[in-house]
C-alpha cells in the first residue's frame, strides 16, 4: 500500500497494448525537457514522471537513444512512454501518458537552449539551460 506522501497513478499507450500503474511523490516536480532527443522523440517536448513505484504490462520495445540511456514505446501504436537512464532503476514515465486526472503540475523546462526555434516558452516557469 503507497505511503500518504505518494500518489497513485494508472495510464496507457494510445492503443492500449501497454499499461502501467504505479506511485510517485506527492508534489512531484514535473520538468519539461527541450533538448533535440527528446522533441525528435516525442513530437514537442518531452515532460516525464519519476515513479517511486511502477509496474508495467505488455511488451515495450526499448530503443538505445544515447550512451547513456534508452527510451521505450509501444510496437503497435508507437506511443512514446519511458525514458531510462543505464545503471538506474527508475524508468521516467511520460506525464501525457497518465490518465487523467494526474494532479501534475508542470514546475521548469530543462535543456532551453536546444528548444526548437518554432516556439517559445512563455509560462514564466524556470527555464535551465541543461539539466
Amino acid at each position: 500500500m503507497p505511503r500518504s506522501d505518494t500518489t497513485e497513478f494508472t495510464g496507457h499507450c494510445l492503443c492500449g497494448a501497454i499499461r502501467f500503474h504505479g506511485t510517485y511523490d506527492a508534489g512531484h516536480d514535473l520538468k519539461a525537457c527541450h533538448c533535440s532527443q527528446c522533441r525528435r522523440w516525442s513530437g514537442h517536448y518531452w515532460a516525464a514522471i519519476l515513479p517511486r513505484s511502477l509496474q508495467i504490462e505488455g511488451e515495450v520495445k526499448w530503443y538505445r537513444a544515447s550512451d547513456i540511456a534508452r527510451r521505450g514505446f509501444c510496437a503497435e501504436c508507437g506511443s512514446s512512454l519511458f525514458w531510462q537512464r543505464d545503471g538506474s532503476p527508475v524508468i521516467d514515465v511520460a506525464a501525457g501518458a497518465i490518465d487523467s486526472p494526474t494532479g501534475l503540475q508542470l514546475q521548469g523546462h530543462i535543456f532551453v537552449t536546444d528548444k526548437g526555434d518554432y516556439y517559445q516558452i512563455i509560462d514564466g516557469l524556470p527555464q535551465d539551460p541543461h539539466e
